[in-house]
């Protein structure tokens, strides 16, 4: 096999392998770049707030570390 004709499968190969890269990552990444956020209902998140506010009243009455 000559130079020429390694090289030119070589760089099939590559380019085929670019190919089923770029597809990976439009399977893997949402079309615009983007990750769709989860909203949160508003009880939800009065209990996340009453939970954090519980906790940081527990941290200052436990004094400094």
């Amino acid at each position: 096999m000559d130079i020429e004709s390694l090289i030119a499968e070589l760089e099939a190969q590559r380019d085929s392998l670019d190919e089923a890269i770029a597809a990976l990552k439009r399977r893997t990444h949402p079309a615009n770049g983007r990750r769709r956020r989860h909203q949160l209902s508003a009880a939800a998140r009065k209990r996340i707030s009453d939970g954090m506010k519980k906790k940081w009243a527990a941290k200052k009455r436990a004094g400094p570390s």
